[in-house]
């Protein structure tokens, strides 16, 4: 049986910090997991090392650079916690990082993709996230929010919900 790989695309928010959590819960489920993560990811939440010992691979945090080894192809996708920011640049075709350049290729692609944001309520609020999620939708992605499942928090209150952050839901999401 061939080793089923799943990129695992971790954006700048607070469950960032708990993102061990998911690798578990899909290595569980027998993933290979990649991760791949945003330049304030790194920044702000991630200890690359400790990613490194948890997936056995590498951290991807930029393009690919002469002599480093290729991603191997996804057999799916999570970006979570997926941020405002990511969503909508994303649904508007914006690619100014190696994740939302990998985004736009795998969703051209047909790869199926799970998204787990993480939002608060003001911005849940704002229209232009409901039709960036509504384009991503539209293109066969499946975003795991509202009647779908997640539901946003009030400002201020992440810390108080990210123990509780739904990985699960994405994964099975993608399966």
């Amino acid at each position: 049986m061939t080793e089923r790989v799943l990129y695992l695309m971790v954006c700048a928010a607070g469950p960032a910090d708990h993102v061990d959590v998911a690798i578990d819960l899909a290595q569980g489920r027998g993933w290979s997991v990649h991760c791949v993560a945003t330049p304030a990811a790194v920044e702000h939440f991630l200890d690359l090392d400790k990613l490194v010992d948890l997936t056995g691979h590498p951290v991807r945090t930029g393009y690919q650079r002469q002599g480093q080894p290729a991603l191997p192809k996804a057999d799916a996708v999570v970006v979570a916690p997926a941020t405002y920011n990511t969503i909508n640049k994303w649904a508007a075709g914006i690619a100014d990082t190696y994740v939302l350049t990998q985004l736009a290729e795998l969703t051209g692609l047909g790869v199926p993709i799970a998204v787990l944001p993480f939002v608060n309520t003001a911005l849940a609020a704002n229209p232009v996230l409901h039709r960036s999620i509504d384009a991503l939708r539209s293109s066969g992605v499946k975003v795991v929010f509202g009647e779908d499942g997640l539901q946003p928090h009030p400002p201020r209150t992440g810390g108080k919900v990210m123990p509780h952050y739904p990985w699960h839901l994405a994964l099975d999401a993608i399966e």
